[in-house]
């Protein structure tokens, strides 16, 4: 068997390796993908000093070409870190689920057990959200909600009905990406937000598969990780952070309409991407299954998502899909500390909240002028009002 030949013997007489950098850059790209059976058999070390140059370099912002298409998604991963980090599970931003004690005239305002419920009349629907409020919504007229009229006493009355308040800005070019394309990245996150939120079948706890269909599926983790959620939920994998449901066996959404608002915006992102923030608050009028029961009750669900596109003249990315760069989730009315992927929510008529007792000062739901970033408390706190 021939001796294996030493480190020394690997060079040629000028003291360069006899395998070139590019070949070494190739080796270093396939072995990322996990595709060997091109590879070069060349020592490690010779892999690690190239490996290692190569890394200086892109920390110089020294790329050279052909390895900018190298792991795509670190940086990224590093970004989405950085919004709220109340687990340090799978290095991405997780929801906190607020919940809310029964309604009960001392958390709500007014007497909504003796008002004169004939005399609310219905407010003029509000234009689209083009800016961030500066407070929360004015109080309304208190109501209970009923099967008829499911938004009575509650600031979404005024509302837009489902996919109608997710209203796209005017696309435009930004960077090296066409006016087309950053439509279509729009159009993405649009698609993400209606089969993930407002989807009769999402909502009654089905696959959300045109959500699913609009990621990158090169991006690491981020489709197992949806995956496991809707098919094993626990506390590590919630699909909770990402789309809203109810359990059918326990509960029903009231008639045909989900109020929404929020915006979405677009600019630069780093390393020549483009970026997609997309804020926006559901609620979701709630019945038991048992139509002996009455009693309506209200889930409020915002979401805050960062969806991009990358440069693929940089990244590894599938044209058309978007990555996800932040995504963040809070929930009005619903049973802390279960994680069975439901939304869980207390009717006025409960004696009791489900899951963790509430406690801590009360948290206006309907309040979108708060930046969830502010919000680093864990565990279950009390709304003012659903």
């Amino acid at each position: 068997m021939a001796e294996r030949p030493s480190e020394e013997s690997r060079a040629d007489d000028s003291g360069s390796s006899s395998i070139s950098d590019d070949e070494w850059a190739k080796f270093v790209r396939e072995s990322e993908r996990g595709i060997p059976d091109s590879a070069p058999k060349e020592p490690s070390a010779r892999a690690r000093m190239v490996t290692e140059r190569l890394r200086q370099q892109e920390a110089r912002g020294e790329l050279p070409e052909g390895w900018r298409t190298g792991p795509a998604w670190q940086e990224t991963n590093r970004r989405a870190t950085r919004r709220r980090r109340l687990w340090g599970i799978l290095g991405v931003p997780i929801a906190i689920v607020v919940a809310v004690v029964a309604v009960r005239p001392s958390l709500i305002p007014g007497d909504p057990f003796h008002a004169d419920r004939s005399a609310a009349a219905a407010p003029d629907q509000l234009p689209p959200e083009t800016s961030a409020p500066t407070g929360a919504p004015g109080s309304v007229a208190p109501d209970m909600p009923t099967v008829d009229r499911p938004f009575a006493g509650s600031p979404a009355l005024a509302w837009a009905d489902g996919e109608a308040g997710i209203v796209l800005p005017e696309a435009k070019p930004v960077g090296s990406w066409s006016k087309a394309q950053v439509a279509q990245l729009l159009q993405q996150t649009k698609t993400f937000l209606v089969d993930g939120s407002l989807n009769p079948a999402t909502l009654r706890g089905h696959r959300p598969a045109a959500a699913l269909g609009v990621l990158d599926p090169r991006q690491p983790g981020m489709i197992e990780l949806l995956n496991t959620s809707l098919r094993k939920p626990d506390k590590k994998h919630d699909p909770l952070w990402m789309f809203s449901r109810f359990d059918p066996d326990e509960v029903r959404v009231v008639g045909q309409v989900v109020k929404t608002r929020g915006r979405m915006t677009f600019k630069a992102g780093a390393q020549g991407s483009v970026v997609v923030h997309a804020d926006y608050n559901f609620v979701y009028p709630l019945a038991h299954i048992d139509k002996k029961k009455t009693d309506v009750a209200r889930t409020i669900v915002r979401r805050v998502l960062d969806f991009e596109f990358l440069d693929p003249a940089r990244y590894q990315t599938t044209t058309g899909k978007v990555s996800v760069k932040n995504y963040d989730e809070q929930a009005a009315n619903s049973a802390c500390d279960v994680y069975d992927g439901y939304f869980h929510p207390t009717f006025p008529t409960d004696d009791a909240p489900a899951g963790a007792t509430p406690t801590g000062p009360a948290t206006d739901p309907y309040d979108r002028s708060r930046n969830l970033d502010d919000d680093r408390s864990e565990g279950c706190g009390i709304v003012s009002r659903t």
